[in-house]
């Protein structure tokens, strides 16, 4: 599999390491940091296939969403200290409030 035919927030292995893909060629490390994926590279997922449905309203799929944000979440939480947990606990909540 190539990292193109992921979506965002699914997770996939590369070199012997775990990744969650975060943008079109960019994974985070389950054991830290970011890294760019080559579009040539061979990726072997994780999870089940989920079959892409072409919205032609433009709506976005929620599952879609709050897997994107759960990848971007656990990247936040490890690079910020622990002062500023609160404050990043916050946010999320808010953001999660938004969505209902």
């Amino acid at each position: 599999m190539k990292i193109q035919h992921l979506p965002i927030g699914a997770r996939f292995e590369f070199e012997g390491q775990i990744f969650v893909k975060t943008g079109p060629m960019t994974a985070a490390s389950e054991a830290g940091g970011q890294r760019i994926i080559p579009r040539y590279a061979t990726l072997r997922s994780l999870e089940a296939p989920v079959p892409e449905k072409t919205s032609k309203s433009g709506a976005l799929d929620r599952a879609r969403v709050m897997a994107a944000f759960a990848a971007y979440d656990r990247i936040c939480s490890g690079l910020v200290d622990e002062a500023s947990r609160p404050q990043l606990e916050a946010a999320r909540q808010g953001f999660l409030a938004a969505l209902k």
